[in-house]
């Protein structure tokens, strides 16, 4: 049994009480439910989550019994005001766990603004990390050969549904040179993919249903994306997540990198700009941007 092997698995591990536990759920497959998750599903006083009919059929599937007023609404329509009413069970020394409908919570889910406000009350928000779609497609888009010598990428999630607006939001991706992560739904897939045409020749991972029986991986040149999804009725559906890969750096400019990135692990970033320039005759103005963007923090 699953839940057998949670409880030997994770029983022996302190959950503090009036803690908030943020639960990732499987974003397909109900096997990729952690046993650390199934646990403490078990044990806590009330689950939060997105859509209770959907969070209790999902537990019920896993043989975890909850009744009605155990489960709490909390979807970006009441996140805020519904946040209170956890804050005050977790005062009164309950566990409360956090899911969404699939996935880790507060990444392009509810539960951000949640977890803020615990966090502002001075309560324990806990993490009990699983299933991501941008992590798995990533971890299948390839993109190590392509020139991403630091691994940074961009999250992007859902661009704008208003055609003019995502225009400006593609003009914006097509100078990034670092990975990008895009979600999307399937009735907007291929509005998407016509603007992403703009982009030409630049490879786009794209993903489709991820972990469940149909998935679909593919890597094709943003311009191509609309003829891909033609070339089949059924790729037109389910979630999408896109990842773009870094924009090819020339060989000269990664040696200037390479050199820009071992002086600023010792010097001020300034000083580290300033050399870097005199050991290569790159323009100091556009080491000063490259800079920049290696001293920000990895997603």
């Amino acid at each position: 049994m699953a839940l057998d092997a949670a409880h030997a698995a994770a029983a022996s591990q302190h959950y503090p009480l009036g803690a908030l536990y943020v639960v990732a759920t499987p974003i397909g497959n109900l096997a990729d439910i952690s046993l650390r998750a199934l646990h403490v599903l078990t044990v806590v006083d009330c689950v939060a989550c997105e859509d209770t009919r959907h969070t209790q059929s999902l537990l019920r599937a896993y043989g975890v019994d909850k009744a009605a007023h155990q489960l709490l609404a909390l979807h970006q329509h009441n996140e805020a005001q519904n946040a209170q009413l956890v804050i005050e069970r977790l005062r009164l020394g309950q566990r409360i766990a956090y899911v969404s409908d699939a996935g880790t919570p507060a990444i392009s889910d509810p539960g951000a603004r949640l977890v803020a406000a615990v966090r502002a009350q001075g309560l324990v928000a806990l993490a009990l990390p699983g299933a991501s779609s941008v992590t798995a497609a990533l971890s299948v888009a390839g993109i190590a050969a392509d020139q991403a010598d630091s691994g940074q990428f961009v999250f992007a999630g859902f661009l704008s549904p208003k055609a003019t607006v995502r225009a400006s939001e593609v003009a914006a991706l097509a100078r990034e040179p670092r990975a990008v992560v895009l979600l999307e739904a399937p009735h907007r897939i291929e509005a998407l993919a016509a603007a992403l045409a703009a982009l030409g020749d630049r490879p786009v991972t794209i993903s489709r249903e991820l972990t469940k029986q149909f998935e679909e991986t593919a890597t094709v040149h943003a311009g191509a994306m609309t003829a891909w999804l033609q070339e089949q009725p059924n790729r037109t559906r389910g979630e999408f997540v896109l990842v773009l890969h870094p924009i090819a750096v020339p060989a000269d400019a990664a040696s200037e990198q390479r050199v820009l990135a071992l002086l600023l692990a010792e010097l001020p970033l300034k000083t580290a700009v300033k050399l870097t320039a005199e050991i290569t005759g790159a323009p100091r103005n556009a080491l000063y941007e490259t800079a920049l963007a290696l001293r920000r923090p990895t997603p």
